[in-house]
């Protein structure tokens, strides 16, 4: 990781749903609105496949991202760049005997982040563990 840049990582593991059921609700990108408040706006055109570009907005960012890797019901990463800072989203589902643990990992860099590294950092952990509970919430009630 290069200087001035912030990596946060979250998990959830004990989410009381199904491998298949988180899934659905993460790769339809279009629907995040729908069950995680801290997004605004998110579209999609087409499927949830590496190369694709989906746009979405958060916190008055409006953001497009390439989705990187796509390894059906286990890990997923997209990142891109975003008003001077550059980051790297990656979401990993692993099925456990009482469901499912979720692992999310997230990096950014650049001059935002140089410039108030400990904000920035704070930022990000709070953002990944507000998306967490969003999805965990969405998935136990599907």
């Amino acid at each position: 990781m290069r200087e001035g840049s912030s990596r946060r990582r979250a998990s959830c593991s004990g989410v009381d749903a199904s491998t298949e059921t988180l899934w659905a609700l993460h790769t339809d990108v279009s629907a995040w609105p729908s069950w995680n408040a801290g997004i605004d706006k998110a579209h999609l055109p087409g499927n949830f496949a590496e190369g694709s570009v989906f746009d979405w907005e958060t916190a008055g960012l409006s953001i497009s991202s390439t989705i990187m890797e796509v390894r059906p019901l286990r890990r997923t990463a997209w990142g891109g760049p975003a008003h001077g800072i550059e980051g790297v989203h990656i979401w990993t589902f692993e099925p456990t005997t009482d469901g499912t643990a979720v692992t999310t990992i997230e990096s950014w860099a650049g001059a935002p982040v140089e410039a108030d590294p400990e904000g920035m950092r704070a930022a990000l952990e709070r953002s990944l563990l507000d998306w967490l509970e969003a999805l965990k919430t969405a998935a136990e009630r599907s």
